[in-house]
């Protein structure tokens, strides 16, 4: 485990919690509030900066979205009963509630001021477990996401001078706002791993969307099979991830860590348990001491068993953000586990670990055309290596 070799922080008030879409939407605020009080009992932030989390200006907003988007959650925020298809704003994916503007935009500062942490060096590494609404796109919303703070967060790194930012999402649905926003900007290379398209929401993500003209080979997409588990998908992130990584060298690595990809996830189907999360979440953070100095923006994202999984999931990367890792083992404090009782009647995990090994087989070893998994890992190394001069052969 490489040291943090300085300052860590995490981005957070609890005013973050606003963005709430209603009690039986599946993104639950709660989550947020969980972690942060297991990041707490567990004295996770007593090695991490509590930075306030500023709102958004609508200028800032627009650096990546349209104006009529943002009139238009404006609109509906404030107007009982209102929606505005055309823009993605109330549906049963992204419903509108009160307020809805100000809580995007306090999402959307949070991750901006993440940024802002690194690139100043006032922190090494910055976290917004807030963060990571990664299908907004430029003019609507999609899949909970009505702004994409990761993209207005890239795009503040640009405008600041930055050359290269490369852009890591490992949740379990396709990270295609964020694509589709830096498709054609050779500057940003974004690479994805999530269940592939045939099989789950938004469809897209397919290993032969490499960017655009101009920007061929800076989008990266490893679509996996139902069923993978943390073997097979850290297989795949060990094939691909760092040694695109190594031959882009970005100066700043932006990273979303959706937990969806878990096994008990309601919404998906990868067999990821906390154990293969965290060992991706350590394996990132080798790669910004690696590649850019250790210059990390982690943001969080997807992940809907609120109390089994996101809480124990986004502590761990907090506590890798801090430099400190905690063990897999170490027990749920009970006063953690009383709270969990009180607000939701269920039964909280007792350890931070599921019990899992995360051993994973090198992609130098060869691989099996027999087997979906490595004919996916191998049409994205095929799609794109050759565009970065690397060989795509094991």
């Amino acid at each position: 485990m490489v040291d943090c070799q300085g300052p860590a922080s995490v981005v957070f008030d609890k005013a973050l919690t606003a963005y709430d879409f209603g009690p039986t939407h599946p993104m639950s605020p709660l989550r947020v509030d969980l972690t942060m009080r297991l990041a707490e009992d567990l004295g996770v932030l007593d090695h991490l900066e509590v930075v306030p989390a500023p709102v958004a200006d609508d200028d800032l907003v627009a650096t990546v979205h349209t104006r009529g988007l943002i009139d238009a959650v404006t609109r509906c925020g404030s107007t009982p009963w209102a929606d505005d298809l055309e823009h993605g704003l109330g549906t049963d994916d992204d419903p509108v509630f009160g307020g809805m503007h100000v809580a995007a935009a306090h999402v959307v500062g949070a991750t901006v001021e993440a940024c802002r942490q690194v690139w100043s060096g006032e922190s090494l590494h910055s976290a917004n477990i807030a963060g990571g609404l990664h299908h907004a796109m430029a003019d609507k919303a999609s899949g909970f996401c009505i702004y994409n703070d990761v993209a207005v967060g890239i795009r503040w790194l640009l405008d600041q001078g930055v050359e290269r930012v490369a852009y890591v999402d490992v949740d379990v649905h396709h990270g295609d706002g964020v694509e589709s926003i830096f498709y054609d900007d050779p500057r940003v290379l974004t690479i994805s791993l999530h269940e592939t398209g045939q099989m789950l929401f938004p469809g897209t993500g397919f290993p032969h969307d490499t960017g655009g003209p101009g920007a061929e080979g800076t989008a990266v997409n490893v679509a996996l099979p139902p069923g993978t588990a943390d073997g097979g998908w850290l297989r795949a992130f060990h094939a691909v991830v760092p040694p695109l990584l190594r031959e882009f060298a970005p100066q700043v690595l932006v990273t979303q860590h959706g937990c969806d990809s878990h096994m008990e996830d309601p919404l998906a189907h990868l067999m990821l348990s906390v154990d293969g999360q965290r060992a991706a979440y350590l394996a990132l953070h080798e790669l910004a001491h690696e590649v850019c100095e250790g210059r990390w923006v982690a943001t969080g994202g997807g992940g809907y068993a609120v109390v089994e999984v996101v809480p124990r999931a986004w502590t761990h990367l907090l506590a890798i953000v801090s430099g400190r890792p905690l063990p897999p083992e170490t027990p749920t404090p009970a006063r953690w586990r009383e709270y969990v009782d009180t607000m939701t009647g269920r039964t909280p995990p007792h350890r931070l670990t599921d019990g899992r090994d995360p051993a994973w087989r090198d992609w130098g070893e060869g691989y099996d055309p027999e087997t979906w998994l490595d004919r996916a890992v191998n049409a994205t190394r095929t799609a794109v290596f050759p565009l970065h001069g690397l060989d795509p052969l094991p």
